[in-house]
C-alpha cells in the first residue's frame, strides 16, 4: 500500500511525462500481480461505485473530529473536495499504516467490504480507518469511498509504461485493457504475457479518434486522397457480432446491452464481425440529438418509445471480419467489405454511413455549411489508405466541425470550483435580459484563462449582492460570449430553453449588459436551429 501512495504522490507532484513514465514502470515492476491489477484499474480511470453517500460522510466526520457542523461545512466549501476535507480534519495517525498491507487487501478488505453492511457497521469501520491512516492514505481511502479518484496520468501513459516494461506492442496492451475486467492476479499476468490467446468475449477494440482540423482542408492535399463523411451527432459505438453473442460498447467503454434492442436484433444477420459506427435516432432520416437523449436516459425501453424514437447503427468502419483483425488494412479495402456486409444483412437498423462526394474542397466546404440542416456536426475526413489506429493519432482522420452557435449573456451567479480551484469562483450562471430582469440561460465552467479567472474572481468578491451557501449573486455587469453546439426547448428550465455543451468563448468587456442578447433573440435562435 505504501508503494501505491508514493506513486500517487509522485504522479501528482510533476507534470513531466518522463518522470511519470519512470514512476509507473518502477511501481509495476515490483508490484505483486493482484496489486498491479488494482493499480491499472484505478490509473486508467475506472471507478468503483460510490459506497457511502457524501451526506453521511460529512455527518460522520463532524462527529469524529468533534467540530461544530457549521465549521465542517465552511471548511468543506473552502477546500472544495470532500475526501481532502476529511483527511485535513482528522488528526493524522502517529504511525503509518502497517507496511505489509497490500493494495488489494486495502481495497477489497477496507473499501469493498463495506458493500452490504448496515449503516452502523459502515460508520464504525470508516471512522476506524480515518483514525488509523496517515493523511495521504486517508485521502486516497476517501476518494475510493466516494468513487471520485482521479490520478494525474493519462491512460495512454499507463499503456506506454506497461508496454515498455513487458516488451509488448502498446497496441496489444491497449486492446487488452479495453472493456470491463475484474482486477486480479490472473488479469495482470495475462496483460503482460507474450501469450496471444483469445481476448475476453465481446471485448471491444481501442477506438480510433480523429483530430480537430484547424488549418484549411486544402493543406491536406488532393481531395481524391480523402474520404468525406458526415460527422454524426449520436453515440460512437462498436457493434460486435460473434457466434456466441452480440455486444454494443460506447466509446467510453460502457456496455449497452439491452439499451438498443433493434440494433442488437439486426446484428444477428451479420457474419462474425466488429463494426465501428454511430448510434443515432433514425426515422427515414437522422433525427435531432434531443430525440436520441430520450433513448439514452432509459436502460429499459418500452414499446411506445421504441416506436417514437427508433435507433439505427450507422456503420463507417470494419475492424474485425470473420475472426480476422482488419485494422492494418487500408480504409478503402475496409470500406468496400463493409458496403457488401451491410447490403447483405438487409436490416433497417443497420445502415452504411454514406460518403459525401464533392468535386473539390470548395464544393465540399459548401456542403459542410449546410450541416445543421442535416442534424450533423460537420464532416469527417479520412485518408483512403489509412489503417484503423488506436487512440488519437494525428494525420489520418480529421474532424472538420462547423463553427458553434454563440450568444452574449450576463454573469448573474458564481460559485467556487473543486479541487485546486476550490478557492476561486469558476462556475458561472449566465443570463439574458427579459423585460426588466434577467433569466438564467446556461451554466459554464470553462473557457477563461487562469489570468482571467483570477481577475473575475476578485471582481465577484467585490460586487457580491447576496450569498446563498457557496453561491454568490453579483451585479449584472460582466458580459460573456457563450459558444454551444445546439439549442432545444426545455420545460425544466425557466427560460424554456437548454443549450448543449455551453462554454465561455470570450469575455466581452466591450459590451454592457443592455447589449447582451435578449430572451426573444435566443428564441429566434431556437426557431432557426432548434431541435
Amino acid at each position: 500500500m505504501r508503494d501505491f501512495i508514493a506513486l500517487f504522490a509522485e504522479l501528482d507532484a510533476t507534470s513531466r511525462t518522463s518522470v511519470k513514465l519512470d514512476a509507473l514502470k518502477r511501481y509495476f515492476d515490483r508490484a505483486p500481480a493482484d496489486d498491479g491489477a488494482w493499480a491499472v484499474y484505478m490509473l486508467t480511470g475506472r471507478r468503483m461505485k460510490r459506497l457511502v453517500g457524501a451526506r453521511k460522510l460529512r455527518a460522520w466526520v463532524t462527529e469524529a473530529c468533534g467540530l461544530p457542523e457549521w465549521l465542517v461545512e465552511e471548511t468543506y466549501q473552502h477546500v472544495g473536495d470532500l475526501a481532502e476535507t476529511i483527511s485535513l480534519l482528522m488528526d493524522p495517525a502517529p504511525e503509518p499504516a502497517p507496511s505489509d498491507t497490500s493494495l488489494t487487501a486495502w481495497v477489497e478488505g477496507g473499501v469493498l467490504a463495506l458493500r452490504g453492511e448496515e449503516e452502523a457497521e459502515q460508520k464504525a469501520r470508516v471512522m476506524a480507518q480515518w483514525r488509523r491512516l496517515p493523511r495521504e492514505a486517508c485521502f486516497l481511502y476517501n476518494k475510493l469511498l466516494t468513487g471520485s479518484l482521479r490520478v494525474g496520468v493519462s491512460r495512454g501513459l499507463v499503456e506506454r509504461a506497461l508496454a515498455e516494461l513487458s516488451g509488448l506492442p502498446r497496441a496489444l496492451i491497449a486492446r487488452r485493457l479495453m472493456g470491463e475486467f475484474e482486477p486480479g492476479a490472473s488479469f495482470f499476468t495475462h496483460l503482460l504475457s507474450e501469450e496471444r490467446r483469445e481476448e475476453r468475449d465481446g471485448q471491444p477494440y481501442p477506438f480510433f479518434l480523429a483530430s480537430p482540423l484547424k488549418d484549411e482542408p486544402r493543406t491536406l492535399g488532393p481531395l481524391s486522397d480523402w474520404q468525406a463523411e458526415w460527422k454524426w451527432d449520436g453515440i460512437r459505438a462498436q457493434l460486435i457480432a460473434r457466434p456466441n453473442g452480440v455486444w454494443v460498447w460506447s466509446r467510453g467503454e460502457e456496455p449497452m446491452a439491452g439499451r438498443f434492442p433493434e440494433v442488437e436484433a439486426a446484428a444477428g444477420a451479420l457474419p462474425e464481425a466488429v463494426l465501428d459506427g454511430e448510434l443515432v435516432a433514425w426515422n427515414d432520416k437522422v433525427l435531432p440529438f434531443s430525440q436520441m437523449q430520450r433513448r439514452i436516459q432509459r436502460k429499459k425501453v418500452g414499446e411506445k418509445l421504441l416506436r417514437e424514437v427508433p435507433v439505427a447503427f450507422l456503420a463507417y468502419d470494419l475492424i474485425e471480419y470473420q475472426g480476422r483483425d482488419w485494422r492494418a488494412r487500408p480504409l478503402h479495402e475496409r470500406r468496400a467489405a463493409l458496403e457488401t456486409l451491410i447490403a447483405d444483412a438487409g436490416e433497417p437498423a443497420l445502415k452504411l454511413s454514406p460518403v459525401v462526394d464533392a468535386p473539390d474542397w470548395t464544393a465540399l466546404a459548401a456542403l459542410r455549411a449546410d450541416s445543421r440542416e442535416h442534424h450533423v456536426e460537420g464532416l469527417m475526413l479520412k485518408h483512403r489508405d489509412s489503417p484503423y489506429r488506436g487512440g488519437r493519432v494525428r494525420g489520418d482522420w480529421w474532424k472538420w466541425k462547423i463553427d458553434p452557435l454563440t450568444l452574449d449573456a450576463v454573469l448573474l451567479y458564481a460559485q467556487p470550483g473543486h479541487g485546486r480551484r476550490a478557492n476561486l469562483y469558476t462556475d458561472y450562471t449566465l443570463a439574458v435580459p427579459d423585460g426588466d430582469g434577467y433569466v438564467p440561460i446556461a451554466k459554464a465552467y470553462s473557457g477563461l484563462s487562469d489570468q482571467e479567472i483570477g481577475r473575475l474572481d476578485r471582481w465577484i468578491r467585490r460586487n457580491t449582492v447576496e450569498k446563498f451557501g457557496p453561491v454568490r449573486s453579483v451585479q449584472p455587469h460582466q458580459v460573456f460570449e457563450i459558444a454551444f453546439e445546439g439549442i432545444q426547448p426545455s420545460p425544466r428550465h425557466k427560460s424554456g430553453i437548454a443549450l448543449r455543451f455551453p462554454r465561455i468563448a470570450r469575455w466581452r468587456q466591450d459590451l454592457t449588459p443592455d447589449q447582451a442578447d435578449s430572451l426573444a433573440q435566443v428564441k429566434e435562435l431556437l426557431n432557426a436551429y432548434g431541435s
